[in-house]
């Protein structure tokens, strides 16, 4: 086979991952078991100023310390360990190429498998990284690694804002 057509079927490979990431159905669900909208901010999406990190990209969602945290979507676990101010983390890629980040767990569900479906425990709420000495609750962010630059132009911030959703709105409560 030549480099060409090797190339050529790589190509094409990738093309379908893509285009089927992109098709799959998001249907985000809360990622804290025995969560409503009533236990985060709508506004604190986009929040500034916010700390060291400037803005505060994603929503804060508060429960008890070893509450439950599950995949909002299905997909990939992508990462789980520590992770600077984040603590605990895990990330998951999902459906539409966006990136779920969860936060400050108190534990990061060494044993959960590599693929997850939406509701697949993931973690547990706690306060590491940052969060420590504050009330326990998940930081949960969406990142697309797709940019959407009609969604906020390319401002001041527009750049930045054009590769996060705002999860509140994702999980039927936006600002």
């Amino acid at each position: 086979m030549t480099q060409h057509r090797l190339t050529l079927k790589i190509s094409f490979a990738l093309l379908l991952i893509l285009a089927a990431g992109l098709f799959i159905p998001e249907r985000a669900v809360i990622p804290v078991e025995a969560a409503s909208a009533r236990d985060w901010n709508p506004k604190s999406f986009w929040h500034e100023p916010w700390g060291a990190s400037g803005v505060h990209k994603g929503i804060d969602i508060f429960a008890p310390q070893g509450r439950r945290v599950v995949s909002a979507t299905p997909g990939v676990v992508i990462y789980r360990g520590r992770w600077g101010r984040g603590g605990n983390v895990v990330a998951v890629l999902g459906p539409k190429w966006r990136v779920h980040y969860y936060a400050h767990l108190d534990s990061h569900g060494e044993r959960s498998p590599l693929f997850v479906a939406s509701g697949t425990e993931i973690g547990a709420v706690g306060t590491s990284g940052n969060a420590a000495g504050k009330p326990p609750h998940l930081h949960y962010t969406v990142f697309s690694l797709l940019p959407m630059p009609w969604r906020y132009g390319t401002g001041s911030q527009g750049w930045r804002k054009m590769f996060y959703l705002d999860p509140g709105a994702m999980l039927g409560r936006g600002a």
